[in-house]
């Protein structure tokens, strides 16, 4: 059963990681996919080429998501190719981890323009669509650091804390107009970043989770299936912890 047969999506760094896995299992649920990337060129061309093979429409845009104009012309230009725009899901991200006294200024409004003023602009692009439409799903990438907190991570954190204040304020104002407006939070995904780090470290980690493994990005694109489709018609306002028992 295809659940989002007929409808368009775009997601936020998607050439790699958890990203590239939300475009893959959309594609594979039926929905057209707008999706961005920042740099990687072949990578976007590449995935363009294998989601072509469902039957779907799937196309990359160069951008960047931390410019508010940037924004606002990649939704103008996917609306053109594409006539709609159903859901969005704001998942690029990035990193500069250090410990509070080692953080530069620059290190941290880096993290928080990528991470969370990303996640502003992209709503508020698509904002007029989804009110015009009568509906829309908007789903948000947080992380358990954005519920729980982590050392050496204190911009990360803030910034995906952020998203969750974000989106449920969001939920609250577009609700009426039937759009939805959900967090995820993703723990410990192993993803090719991941796959770089020493064994040791990795099984550490994977030790300490109750469910004892990692997740996939594709764990996390069901949630995000489900989130973005009419199963979760009802459900608004949420962060849902996909991390294998980590939080519990």
């Amino acid at each position: 059963m295809k659940l989002l047969e007929g409808k368009t999506a775009i997601i936020t760094g998607a050439s790699r990681g958890i990203g590239k896995g939300i475009a893959t299992i959309f594609a594979e649920h039926g929905a057209n996919v707008a999706f961005t990337f920042s740099s990687s060129v072949e990578a976007a061309k590449a995935l363009e080429k294998d989601l072509h093979a469902h039957g779907t429409v799937v196309k990359g845009y160069q951008s960047n998501a931390a410019s508010f104009d940037d924004s606002q012309k990649l939704v103008e230009r996917i609306l053109n190719d594409f006539g709609t725009i159903d859901i969005l899901i704001n998942n690029a991200g990035i990193t500069k981890d250090n410990l509070l006294m080692r953080m530069g200024e620059d290190d941290f409004d880096k993290v928080i323009e990528v991470n969370l003023k990303s996640v502003f602009n992209m709503t508020k692009a698509v904002q007029r669509t989804m009110l015009k439409q009568r509906k829309g799903s908007i789903i948000n990438m947080s992380s358990v650091v954005g519920v729980k907190g982590n050392a050496g991570q204190t911009n990360y954190a803030a910034s995906k804390a952020g998203i969750i204040g974000f989106s449920k304020s969001v939920a609250l104002e577009l609700g009426s107009r039937n759009i939805r407006s959900n967090v995820i939070a993703p723990g410990f995904i192993e993803t090719e970043m991941t796959a770089k780090l020493d064994k040791e470290t990795v099984s550490g980690w994977r030790s300490g989770i109750p469910l004892k493994r990692g997740g996939s990005p594709k764990d996390i694109a069901n949630a995000c299936v489900f989130l973005a489709s009419d199963l979760s018609s009802y459900i608004t306002g949420q962060t849902l912890n996909v991390d294998g028992g980590m939080l519990t």
